[in-house]
């Protein structure tokens, strides 16, 4: 039998075919790495989680320590299926006595509605908050602005300042250059747009980019259920804790970390050009020189990058990255070149 890790699942049914890649101007990209530049997320959406038990409810659901989260920091966390398999990816936070869960946009119906079903007799409640709040991504030389609408900048990596505009998270820089959330009351982040007046508002798939170069993946519609956290070096990132009580898919995680059976990681990569943006998306499998007769890997995340190339976050067999070469979508499509992480993973036994 398989280890848990040993081999990805069956590729997922796709309910709608993938949407091409959008690539932002040239300008959008100087703007972020010359200056500072800030975007509206609209890839997001929102859950707002608010009752007595609220945060107990979560810790009893996500991979990471709800239960302790001070209202000074944010932390990413995951939602597994039984089999251990992610169902989403979230950054979540306190905002008064409510508890925020950022998440793609295209799995928040489907979350939420799961969630729901186990609150049972606790006494919580889930929103629908997406409607309600705008996300704003900034990125670049933007401290200067951002310390207008907030009286303190958050100084370390999901440190998060709160101000009469909303939520300020302090996320993991990108490309050499700093990057922050900002997340309110629409009305009250529209009314303070103005103070950034200084900086470039640029394409929201720029932070797509921005987040693959951060080496931070996020689950859309078509990778739900097709990797366990560790697949997505979600252990690594923090956004697991392994100390916790027990969640859905728990054993399974947990089982994988202690007995060395991490044989699939999510590495940095490009692809040139010739990569057609309909081919390269979310889910799209790739292939081994030395095996080309089933995929050693799947693309998590893709984005258009500078220069005309893409930028992708693929999970992939780590002995496919020991020789070879690696392909999207057949042994002879286009190749992906990889690239160090800016952070570490564990050298596995």
């Amino acid at each position: 039998m398989n280890s848990p890790l040993a081999t990805a699942p069956a590729t997922a049914a796709v309910t709608a075919a993938p949407v091409p890649l959008e690539r932002p101007a040239a300008g959008d990209f100087d703007a972020v790495l010359e200056r500072g530049a800030w975007m509206r997320l609209t890839q997001f959406g929102a859950i707002d989680a608010t009752g007595d038990d609220a945060a107990s409810f979560l810790h009893n659901q996500l991979t990471n320590d709800v239960q302790h989260l001070d209202a000074a920091n944010a932390r990413l966390a995951g939602y597994c299926s039984p089999k251990g398999r992610l169902l989403a990816s979230f950054l979540t936070w306190r905002t008064g006595e409510t508890i925020r869960l950022l998440l793609s946009k295209d799995v928040q119906p489907a979350v939420q509605k799961r969630l729901s079903m186990f609150i049972l007799r606790a006494k919580a409640k889930l929103a629908d908050a997406s409607d309600a709040i705008a996300v704003i991504g900034l990125a670049g030389d933007v401290r200067g602005a951002l310390s207008r609408v907030f009286d303190a900048l958050p100084d370390g990596v999901h440190v998060k300042v709160d101000g009469a505009a909303g939520s300020l998270i302090r996320v993991p820089d990108a490309a050499g250059r700093l990057r922050y959330l900002w997340v309110g009351p629409k009305a009250e982040v529209e009314a303070r747009l103005g103070t950034l007046a200084e900086l470039a508002q640029v394409a929201p798939a720029v932070w797509d980019w921005l987040d693959i170069r951060a080496g931070e993946p996020r689950i859309t519609q078509p990778v739900v259920e097709q990797f366990v956290p560790q697949m997505v070096n979600y252990d690594v990132l923090g956004g697991v804790n392994f100390r916790k009580g027990c969640y859905p898919g728990q054993e399974v995680v947990a089982r994988s970390q202690y007995r060395g059976t991490i044989k699939r990681r999510t590495a940095l990569a490009r692809i040139g050009a010739d990569a057609a943006p309909g081919a390269l998306h979310a889910g799209a499998e790739l292939f081994h020189s030395d095996d080309p007769g089933q995929p050693c890997g799947m693309v998590v995340n893709a984005a258009a990058a500078p220069a005309g190339v893409y930028d992708v976050l693929a999970e992939i067999k780590l002995a496919a990255l020991e020789s070879g070469s690696v392909h999207l979508g057949a042994a002879d499509g286009p190749a992906l070149a990889f690239e160090p992480l800016p952070y570490s993973l564990p050298v596995e036994a």
